[in-house]
């Protein structure tokens, strides 16, 4: 999937713990692509960041579900931070 890259723009591994971001796309192809889709992580969708201590995975809320997104994977999932209210509870 091409991006359009926002200046704002920036990779799941690199949002704060307790911030909450949507998903931009993704950079590269291959079935792990699909498996974001199938974790919930589709372009649009609103993620809150629950652990990023810096190494080990991603653990982020997508649709009410806890997931586990690999650092090497957090990489490659461009997003923008939400703003205040993005009212996705």
């Amino acid at each position: 999937m091409a991006l359009t890259m926002s200046s704002d723009s920036l990779t799941l591994d690199a949002v704060e713990e307790g911030k909450v971001a949507r998903v931009l796309g993704f950079e590269g192809r291959g079935g792990w692509v699909y498996r974001m889709y199938q974790m919930g992580l589709v372009p649009g969708a609103l993620v809150e960041v629950l652990v990023n201590n810096g190494r080990g995975p991603v653990i982020v809320r997508v649709m009410g579900v806890e997931v586990a997104v690999g650092r090497g994977l957090a990489r490659r999932v461009r997003v923008e931070l939400a703003g205040e209210g993005a009212g996705w509870r």
